[in-house]
């Protein structure tokens, strides 16, 4: 078998494409990207379906060799790559031979940068999606050295682009959107959750961003600290368990759960979230 041959992964590297839809019913999670918009631009400019397969890299450290032509783009946290050691452009086409291999550093902003191939990668499906699902475990396992992802077919088209301008990525704080509800009225301060800044918790993970105060706001205070019967969440629901730090629910979220859902992330901030680091600052802020 022919394809990308893993040399190194770094912290943590998986396939993911969108996610699998419309088994919810049967409590199976959607998954996918951590970072849709990523993924998406890094198939686009391959020339792939916005939803091909790729490989989603946790801060940096993936290395490939190539074991047949290959049309790559790295996108997402602006990990530098080198081809055979000389650096390559980020978010941009790059064209690799029989042979060659690829390093990518350590991103300086953002968490998670994305692989993806010209052809996707074409591991069986489980349940319509490619995708690795941490919390339930469905899915590819994560990626270890010396496996070898198979290509797909190239597509008919290509890409009108070989490089796509994106605005940088920094480790600023970040200004992210929210809709209040369905809970809020569980709590008797919902407001304080837009008020100052929270911090990202290093046991933040791709199920949900957990959240610290910064400074002396206020926490979140529940009316009381029983749990709700169970109920379904969605991807970007702030869920507050009673110690009042938020937790806001990511690509492998659980669908349903038993503490109050304060607010919801915009969709559009949601990606935006799925990047940020442990110890980076979030604002939140009306949608």
């Amino acid at each position: 078998m022919s394809g990308l041959e893993i040399l190194d992964t770094g912290p943590l590297s998986l396939i993911q494409d969108l996610g699998r839809t419309g088994h919810l019913r049967s409590g199976v999670g959607v998954s996918g990207a951590a970072d849709r918009r990523s993924l998406k631009l890094g198939n686009r400019l391959v020339g792939n379906d916005e939803s091909a397969a790729g490989v989603e890299i946790l801060l940096g450290g993936l290395s490939i060799r190539a074991q047949q032509q290959a049309t790559i783009a790295f996108t997402g946290a602006p990990a530098q790559a080198y081809r055979d050691g000389i650096p390559v452009g980020h978010s941009s086409v790059i064209a690799l031979d029989v042979g060659q291999a690829v390093r990518l550093d350590y991103a300086p902003s953002g968490l998670r940068t994305y692989l993806t191939v010209r052809g996707g990668i074409v591991v069986p499906e489980i349940l319509g999606s490619r995708s690795t699902d941490t919390m339930s475990g469905i899915g590819p396992a994560p990626l270890e050295p010396k496996v070898v992802l198979p290509i797909g077919p190239s597509p008919t088209a290509f890409s009108l682009v070989d490089l796509a301008p994106v605005p940088p990525m920094t480790n600023e704080t970040l200004d992210i959107r929210v809709v209040f509800g369905p809970r809020a009225d569980r709590f008797t301060n919902p407001e304080s959750l837009l008020r100052g800044q929270w911090a990202v918790s290093t046991d933040s993970d791709r199920i949900g961003a957990r959240l610290d105060r910064v400074g002396t706001d206020e926490l979140l205070q529940r009316t009381n600290d029983a749990e709700l019967p169970t109920e379904g969440v969605a991807l970007g629901s702030i869920q507050v368990p009673p110690s009042g730090q938020p937790v806001v629910f990511l690509a492998d979220h659980p669908i349903t759960g038993g503490y109050p859902v304060v607010g919801v992330v915009a969709d559009a901030d949601i990606d935006r979230l799925g990047q940020a680091r442990p110890g980076q600052h979030i604002r939140f802020v009306g949608a």
